[in-house]
């Protein structure tokens, strides 16, 4: 189990932020970590295996890939699973599934490919202990994943479980709540290191229910993102409950106050309730502070320029939060009630613009990295980005964008026929 080939699948432009995570909890590097497309590949141990599913912030799943083959039909499917020594990964005790992705597979039917593998595991099995273990296709000890491209299958067993964004935390969640690995990549994405030389504060002024908040906290208190939740390699055979009670341990060690501040505010108080049931469960209540307040309004939560990070609401929710939000929906004859500050036109001009007056002269010296997927908001809130990083956000694509504060003067928006536009003062 010292030799094992590891698969860390992850979002679109997460990959190099995974590899060096990757590199942080298992110390690899060259040829034994290397960084493909949708993942990382490593060459570990088991003990890296656990170590990565319990302090990975990125990764998706930790899988182990078991074998690589040409195949041309179904059969060749069997035949590559039958040949897989399952025994030494799981007892007829244990039920399983199999779960199939594929990239321009000839085969007609992957419900087919699935039974096929599925055959071949119970046979193996039955061969050598005249036991076959049972399926489950909702709640299975053990998951079997395959991959096929053209020509190519590669099977994998899943050391996670599920997936690895499910921290354990949040039960109390809003709209469209943001997955916990795309906050942590934003984060990432962000450089922001509250253990570095110059430790910032973090601030979310539209925090929702709290999942950027509450992953600053949890990386800045060393708190392990796995920490709170099971995974399936506890009953696989080489799990080894002495080993991981010492991996825990450790962890736990290693657990401290946040050095810097971290904030979060939002529109709804529903929401900021929200998010401070789920620090708490996240063990950082302590570490966050988080208000009600309308992002066009709230001043800056600390002396010191920190880092924003926000996932602002965008699009087809067109009403009602935030003096911007009032407006628009009086003028649009609309009263909603979504929870929190959403692009407040059809295009999301006003409340953006709004927004980016009100930092440039109320933020200066502060970063703000927005995750979106408008290429144009830097248009919209007429500053100009000082980075783009290309992001992911499940099927749609998205850009990270960062907005130096820098105080300037601030100059409104013209209208049409060259009056000033009402309310829609924009940074120049």
């Amino acid at each position: 189990m010292n030799q094992l080939q590891l698969f860390l699948p992850c979002a679109a432009g997460v990959e190099d932020y995974l590899a060096d995570e990757a590199h942080r909890i298992t110390g690899l590097t060259g040829h034994d970590l290397l960084v493909g497309r949708g993942g990382v590949m490593l060459r570990a141990s088991w003990r890296d295996a656990l170590l990565l599913n319990l302090h990975s912030r990125l990764a998706q799943r930790v899988l182990v890939q078991l074998s690589t083959s040409m195949y041309r039909n179904e059969n060749d499917l069997y035949r590559a699973a039958s040949e897989i020594a399952w025994e030494i990964w799981f007892s007829p005790r244990e039920s399983f599934k199999i779960e199939f992705t594929s990239q321009h597979s000839p085969l007609t039917s992957l419900n087919f490919a699935a039974l096929r593998v599925k055959d071949a595991i119970a046979d193996r099995f039955r061969a050598k202990t005249g036991v076959r273990p049972d399926v489950e296709t909702r709640y299975p000890d053990v998951r079997v994943h395959m991959h096929l491209t053209t020509d190519e299958a590669t099977i994998y067993i899943d050391t996670s479980g599920e997936a690895l964004f499910k921290r354990g935390w949040r039960e109390d969640k809003g709209d469209a709540p943001l997955k916990e690995t795309l906050a942590a990549a934003m984060i990432a994405a962000t450089g922001w290191d509250p253990h570095g030389d110059n430790p910032q504060p973090l601030y979310d002024p539209c925090c929702g229910s709290g999942t950027v908040v509450i992953e600053a906290a949890q990386i800045a208190c060393r708190i392990p993102p796995g920490i709170q939740r099971r995974f399936a390699f506890e009953k696989l055979v080489p799990f080894q409950p002495h080993v991981w009670e010492a991996i825990l341990r450790q962890a736990e060690e290693a657990i401290c106050d946040s050095p810097v501040g971290i904030y979060g505010s939002d529109v709804s108080h529903r929401m900021v309730d929200f998010a401070q049931r789920n620090a708490e469960r996240a063990g950082v209540a302590r570490a966050v502070s988080l208000r009600g307040g309308d992002a066009l309004q709230r001043m800056p939560p600390s002396e010191q320029p920190g880092v924003m990070v926000l996932n602002p609401p965008y699009g087809e929710r067109i009403a009602a939060a935030g003096t911007a939000g009032r407006n628009a929906a009086e003028r649009m004859g609309q009263v909603a009630h979504v929870g929190r500050e959403t692009a407040q036109t059809e295009d999301g001009v006003e409340f953006f613009s709004q927004l980016a007056s009100h930092w440039k002269k109320s933020y200066s010296g502060w970063q703000a990295w927005m995750l979106t997927p408008d290429l144009k908001l830097p248009g919209k809130m007429r500053l100009k980005e000082s980075r783009r990083v290309p992001l992911w956000n499940g099927p749609i694509e998205c850009r990270m964008f960062r907005f130096d504060m820098i105080k300037g003067a601030v100059k409104p928006r013209r209208n049409a026929d060259g009056g000033d536009h009402p309310g829609g003062a924009t940074a120049a």
